[in-house]
């Protein structure tokens, strides 16, 4: 979702990026719903808030070529993977019960505020 203001002062257009809430957390098991990666899992590594992406252990690996930098943290260059980020709304919780994606709801457990899988009612 994307809001477009614009400054008078500086006389341009101004994005800015509305950030959504998720109900998911650092280590929930995700599988990605859409793209090149559809149907793979892994662990949530860490969220970026400002730009509603999350980063997922083994999923969206992308291959830098570095030279040999005596400077750099890699002196002898080569070959890296990284781990580039999806968007939050690309991917879902994995259900632990039943092994598929899932939505995640909120209830109370004895005074405690827990987190359910909506599928099967598991809590996570």
């Amino acid at each position: 979702m994307v809001y477009i203001a614009y400054s008078t002062v500086f006389k341009e257009d101004i994005f800015i990026m509305a950030q959504f809430t998720t109900k998911l957390r650092k280590d929930d098991e995700v599988t990605v719903l859409t793209g090149r990666n559809k149907g793979e899992t892994g662990k949530i590594q860490k969220f970026d808030r400002k730009n509603n992406k999350v980063f997922v252990t083994g999923v969206n690996l992308w291959k830098r070529h570095l030279k040999p930098n005596v400077d750099a943290a890699n002196p002898e260059g080569g070959i890296v993977e990284k781990i580039k980020p999806l968007p939050i709304s690309n991917v879902a919780l994995i259900d632990p019960k039943t092994k598929k994606p899932t939505k995640i709801g909120f209830k109370l457990q004895d005074g405690k505020k827990v987190r359910f899988a909506k599928d099967s009612g598991s809590i996570l």
